[in-house]
């Protein structure tokens, strides 16, 4: 598949959001195309340099933005003085929604895969007028189903790396749940408790995706400590509230979504983020179309890779 490379923003900033918080943006790609926003995944990880190797620049606008307490963003979230209270979903959705008018954007096609997916789910279901077209590399809908299969059903293929895992909340509380027991220790004021349980948490992630064809090898522990930080601070926090979203209801309401063309690409070998969830969102999305991945997990492929690449095509302006 042919790529677009890395290429330099022609605009960026950072734009007050409220609560003392200011989200850093970027835009690449053809200043007059089709406007696109990429919508990162973690919750956390940040937009990487590798997001601007978007296929059709020339035909696209592409948007980029670090979400609340991550990235570029500021407060930063490794910084344990940064009110996580103002980091929900409800935020980054309206932050969303400031950047779109900041950007005079009236409709843009939405692309984001893990909790990029999630995002871009519950933004589109809430503005479905704004929403040209999604397309998802690795479908999430963050239900405290999903949420209890990552960070415990998924030790059934890695009990011992899942043993360590939860050793490391000893004593944390939590009352018996994983994730609100790294919550607890990502607040704690002692520095090296918060480091200690964010290389925990990384070595789990890298756990789950090691046996995926195109896993990479320490992906989430080689980060920037404060990248590693915020990246479990968020995630934790984010988790152990599921996310603030009702049980299901991304796909109860994925109804709204009709009319939006839609591409769900998942991958088989994706263990923390298995099939049947992107299967589930097709079934009741109408006219969303689901490509299954035989040779990818959470971390893609070459094949997953050219099918984001059919999808882009698709949707691209003549």
């Amino acid at each position: 598949m042919e790529t677009s490379p890395p290429v330099e923003p022609h605009e960026k900033g950072m734009i007050p959001v409220g609560d003392g918080n200011f989200v850093y943006w970027e835009v690449c790609g053809n200043p007059q195309g089709k406007p696109a926003l990429v919508v990162h995944g973690g919750p956390g990880s940040g937009c990487s340099v590798g997001a601007r190797r978007f296929p059709h620049l020339d035909r696209f606008r592409v948007v980029l933005f670090d979400q609340r307490g991550c990235g570029r963003s500021i407060p930063h979230a490794s910084d344990p003085a940064t009110d996580m209270r103002c980091n929900t979903t409800e935020h980054l959705l309206a932050d969303m929604e400031v950047l779109r008018e900041h950007l005079n954007v009236e409709k843009w096609l939405l692309f984001g895969g893990s909790w990029g997916s999630t995002l871009a789910l519950a933004y589109a279901e809430r503005h479905p007028g704004r929403v040209s077209e999604i397309v998802i590399p690795g479908v999430t809908m963050t239900r405290r189903a999903e949420i209890d299969w990552l960070y415990r059903g998924v030790a059934r293929f890695f009990p011992q790396e899942w043993e360590r895992f939860r050793s490391a909340t000893s004593g944390a509380g939590g009352e018996g749940d994983l994730v609100k027991a790294y919550a607890c220790l990502m607040e704690d004021p002692d520095p090296q408790v918060r480091a200690r349980a964010a290389e925990a948490w990384c070595a789990w992630e890298d756990a789950v995706i090691s046996l995926e064809p195109n896993g990479r090898r320490n992906a989430y522990s080689s980060r920037p400590l404060a990248a590693r930080l915020a990246l479990v601070r968020i995630c934790a926090h984010y988790f152990a509230h599921g996310a603030w979203l009702e049980e299901d209801v991304l796909l109860r309401n994925a109804g709204r979504l009709a009319g939006i063309p839609g591409v769900l690409i998942h991958g088989r070998h994706d263990l923390g983020s298995t099939f049947q969830t992107a299967w589930e969102l097709a079934g009741a999305w109408p006219g969303a179309e689901l490509v299954a991945v035989t040779d990818a997990g959470h971390t893609g492929s070459d094949t997953m890779r050219s099918q984001i690449h059919r999808a882009l095509t698709r949707f691209a302006p003549g």
